[in-house]
């Protein structure tokens, strides 16, 4: 196909652009609803199902264990914490691109009844296993 044919031009910039927006999509950084005023972001996450379980995966860089609060609501589950800033002294900031403040993921169960079985949270993600009941 001709690069100068209009079909392929449109094709080809359609696209780009289809995968700038999935770029965008998958930006870690996700403004939330402010709770209380407070502005949030929104972690990403990966949730696995199999016959057994439910496993639920949240990007946390830099986030400490005592940081996150897991609460679980009826058919779904909330994630809530802060990252702090880690910045030392009066360092200059020359790009800052893994939010920090408050952050909370609100995150759709799939249909059962389920218990957390165990948790973690290491190199960077929290890891859930929910048992199936």
């Amino acid at each position: 196909m001709n690069q100068r044919d209009p079909q392929f031009w449109m094709w080809s910039e359609a696209c780009a652009m289809l995968e700038r927006a999935d770029q965008l999509r998958r930006q870690f950084f996700l403004l939330g609803a402010p709770h209380r005023g407070i502005p949030s972001w929104e972690p990403p996450v990966d949730v696995l199902e199999t016959v057994d379980e439910v496993t639920i995966v949240v990007a946390l860089p830099g986030v400490l264990p005592d940081q996150v609060e897991i609460l679980l609501e009826g058919d779904r589950l909330r994630v809530v914490g802060r990252r702090t800033i880690s910045a030392q002294g009066h360092a200059q900031i020359r790009c800052l691109e893994i939010p920090y403040g408050r952050f909370e993921r609100l995150i759709q169960l799939p249909a059962g009844r389920f218990k957390l079985g165990c948790h973690e949270l290491a190199h960077g993600c929290l890891t859930m296993v929910f048992e199936k009941s």
